[in-house]
């Protein structure tokens, strides 16, 4: 996964968009049978449910008395649920959309740059995945202003809930969600206990990934068993009838891509820890807070889980190659998802699927060329694939992703290569591995080629 397609932040965040995914869950998993919960439902569920406005001279962030009762119900019944007790106290406070939009400014893209944004688009062009140029930061900017309707900040230790007209089903549900993280986080401590940081996420990102995929699916399967268990007939006609009438210009318009990779911690997390919690309940998704997924290959295949983890790849010193100009701007895991993302990007998403699922591991370095009038980058990414077959239909899928994508190259003897005004690529494979490299001319490639260590060895 790379370093940011979505900056990885320790606040675990929800979109808006998925209380219509909680919802529709209830009709599309029918066969789940959950657990008798073991607190009492509240007497009155209907005044449970009510809307509840905060009074207008309320300071920002302040809640409510009968906001705060409906929150510790809440909380209640989602640690019955989940069989997790909170061990301290949670600070919770209700965001209005503005200062939502000003937390995202000043906390959640204040260590992430627009020159790191910049670099990160580099890294997608060169995947076939973004527009050179494109403006990423803003991007996300307004994509996070748009669609969080509720985070956890693990530093603090505080909720926060975006609040709309009240504090109706769209924000009950969204609480319930959020404080599965805030059980998440005393039980088993996101950031020293399972290393789910900043700093480890940035240079691990493949498994920060699968990671954040067990912490959101978990949250996800609860957030269903809640809406099963505890919502009221008003939450159930306020949540369809927000998401009647949400819209999401930014999201709708942002590449298909980032869309995708913006989803996958809730879909394909709840599908690996759907599978946990149908093999042995909560006690075997609390099994793998000791024994975290380590890749995104493993969240999308639950069966290979633990027993089939990646093989990490050296990576070869190769900036002082190309020339004292040029820096290595990363170098990082590649993995399943965005080997099929990258590949999705040409050929069709059953082919791209195929392809990428004899993933094993990979290592990939993207490098920049400093003081140009143009930007010039190059990228090098050797893969590791389940058996020779599996390279096989990988250099195939690979081959067919550059020909659409650079028209057609010349193939010989288990080699390929395309020239035109983009540059120049080259793609070998030699029995279980394959070497993908992009350069901006012919003598990067070569230098770059003759450089690698490939076959690369395993750490």
């Amino acid at each position: 996964m790379l370093r940011s397609p979505i900056p990885r932040f320790p606040a675990v965040l929800i979109p808006a968009f998925h209380l219509a995914l909680a919802c529709s869950s209830i009709q599309r998993v029918p066969e789940l049978v959950f657990p008798e919960p073991t607190a009492t439902p509240p007497s009155t569920p209907s005044e449970l449910g009510a809307p509840t406005e905060t009074p207008p001279d309320t300071a920002p962030g302040a809640i409510s008395a009968a906001v705060l009762a409906q929150m510790e119900e809440i909380e209640r019944q989602v640690s019955a649920l989940r069989g997790l007790q909170p061990t301290g106290p949670v600070r919770r406070a209700l965001l209005t959309p503005d200062e939502l939009r000003q937390r995202v400014l000043d906390d959640f893209l204040a260590d992430y740059t627009e020159a790191e944004a910049a670099d990160d688009v580099i890294e997608l062009a060169l995947l076939g995945l973004l527009e050179p140029g494109y403006d990423l930061w803003n991007l996300y900017l307004e994509l996070y202003s748009e669609q969080v309707a509720g985070f956890y900040e693990d530093e603090t230790g505080q909720m926060y809930v975006v609040q709309g007209a009240g504090f109706g089903g769209p924000e009950r549900l969204t609480y319930a969600h959020e404080f599965v993280h805030a059980l998440q986080d005393q039980t088993y401590d996101l950031d020293e206990g399972l290393g789910y940081s900043d700093e480890r996420c940035e240079s691990d990102t493949e498994r920060c990934a699968g990671i954040s995929s067990l912490i959101e699916g978990d949250a996800t399967l609860l957030e269903e068993q809640w809406l099963r268990t505890y919502a009221t007939e008003r939450d159930f006609d306020e949540i369809l009838n927000f998401y009647a009438s949400f819209q999401s210009p930014v999201f709708d318009s942002a590449p298909a891509f980032l869309q995708k990779d913006f989803l996958f911690p809730y879909e394909a997390g709840l599908d690996f820890t759907r599978q946990l919690y149908l093999e042995a309940g909560w006690l075997g998704v609390d099994a793998a807070y000791g024994e975290v997924p380590l890749s995104t290959e493993q969240v999308l295949h639950p069966a290979r889980y633990p027993d089939d983890p990646p093989i990490w790849l050296e990576a070869s010193e190769l900036a002082d190659e190309l020339g004292s100009s040029w820096r290595e701007i990363e170098r990082n895991v590649l993995g399943e998802w965005y080997t099929r993302l990258m590949l999705e990007a040409q050929i069709a998403p059953e082919a791209a699927s195929a392809a990428a699922e004899g993933w094993e591991g990979d290592v990939y370095l993207v490098f920049r060329q400093e003081a140009t009038a143009d930007v010039r980058s190059a990228l090098v990414l050797v893969t590791l694939w389940d058996g020779v077959g599996q390279a096989q239909e990988a250099f195939a899928a690979i081959r067919g992703y550059a020909d659409l994508r650079f028209g057609p190259g010349h193939v010989d003897s288990g080699q390929a290569e395309w020239q035109g005004d983009f540059g120049m690529a080259r793609l070998v494979r030699v029995t279980d591995q394959t070497l993908w490299i992009l350069g901006p001319d012919a003598a990067v490639v070569e230098t770059l080629g003759a450089g690698v260590t490939f076959p690369a060895l395993m750490r």
